[in-house]
């Protein structure tokens, strides 16, 4: 009766799948039914950083559950995979809090957004898998061209000149959903639907708030960063568990992490240059080992040079930056301390 269980489906057996799922959404009903009930409630840098520290514990824990299973190297192959797409997800931090923080949305209203963004992001990442996997799987030559595409996207990120960061309102994507859609100019409570009269015929019409602006703008931001991350996953393995596993694990901790990172994204201004060194290493990686065969690079040390390279960034940002006054604390303030005054 339960045999359908142990059919292979993408190289492994359905149950692996099945009970996957129902960890990682048995963990979303944990946190959002029993630790964050207060919709109200801000997360706090402290908070912030212990549910980071549990999250990419149960992650590590998950890990030694594939090493155990699936054997050492599917082990390292996760736990490098993990590593990659937690550091690649930094950046992502970043520019979303440059979205939410230009948007005027308050710190209580911005944790709904990252949970609904965080859920449409792992089915989203589902299917690049998907895809990513299936390409690889029917022409062996694509791994190559996600090399060319990860050296390409690293050099672009380490030589890309530093420019000021434009106003969100002024952005094109912005303006034209602002022009397509029905999008209030204020906030309302955290409801991203309501329901006001028509400006023309007075008539009861659903209207988007800017809540939903900021969900669409951080769903985009997330996709685009997947463009990197996802070959990056393939790069260290073609696994299809192994890769969607540690990249939803990665996802999974990216909302706590955010509180953290999003309070003194000023200190990390390295921290790029490290991202793009890894993905040139990555894209590297495939280059001498896959499409040349070259010489052989275990699972470890791609795991060894990412977390050097990562733990290199953040120190030096740290050392460089030390002292420095934050610059975006006042104007952020400022505008959340409006936004709450007109809802």
């Amino acid at each position: 009766m339960l045999d359908f269980l142990y059919i292979a489906w993408l190289g492994k057996p359905v149950w692996m799948w099945l009970g996957f799922h129902a960890l990682i959404f048995g963990l979303l009903a944990f946190d959002l039914g029993l630790l964050h009930r207060d919709k109200n409630h801000e997360i706090g840098v402290k908070e912030s950083l212990g549910l980071t520290a549990f999250y990419l514990t149960l992650g590590l824990i998950f890990g030694g559950w594939v090493w155990w299973y699936l054997g050492p190297q599917a082990g390292q192959e996760y736990v490098a995979g993990l590593v990659v797409e937690k550091s690649l997800s930094m950046d992502n931090v970043f520019v979303i809090a440059v979205i939410l923080s230009a948007l005027g949305i308050p710190l209580a209203a911005q944790h709904r957004v990252l949970v609904w963004g965080i859920l449409a992001a792992i089915l989203l990442r589902g299917l690049m898998i998907g895809l990513g996997a299936a390409l690889v799987h029917q022409a062996a030559w694509v791994l190559s061209l996600f090399a060319a595409f990860l050296i390409y996207a690293g050099l672009k990120m380490l030589f890309a000149k530093e420019e000021e960061e434009s106003d969100i309102q002024d952005n094109g994507a912005v303006r034209w959903l602002r022009k397509t859609l029905r999008i209030t100019p204020e906030l309302h409570g955290q409801h991203f639907v309501v329901c006001k009269p028509s400006p023309t015929t007075g008539k009861p019409m659903l209207w988007l708030t800017p809540l939903a602006l900021a969900l669409v703008l951080v769903n985009g931001a997330d996709v685009i960063f997947a463009v990197d991350s996802v070959p990056a996953i393939f790069a260290i393995t073609t696994d299809t568990f192994v890769v969607y596993t540690s990249n939803i694990f990665a996802i999974l901790g990216l909302r706590a992490l955010y509180f953290a990172l999003a309070a003194m994204v000023e200190r990390f201004a390295y921290l790029k240059t490290a991202l793009a060194f890894i993905l040139i290493f990555i894209g590297g990686k495939i280059v001498v080992a896959d499409t040349f065969e070259l010489i052989d690079v275990p699972p470890w040390v791609s795991l060894a040079v990412t977390v050097v390279l990562l733990a290199g960034g953040i120190v030096y940002s740290l050392w460089r930056t030390r002292g420095d006054k934050p610059v975006n604390a006042g104007p952020r303030v400022e505008r959340e301390a409006e936004i709450r005054g007109r809802a």
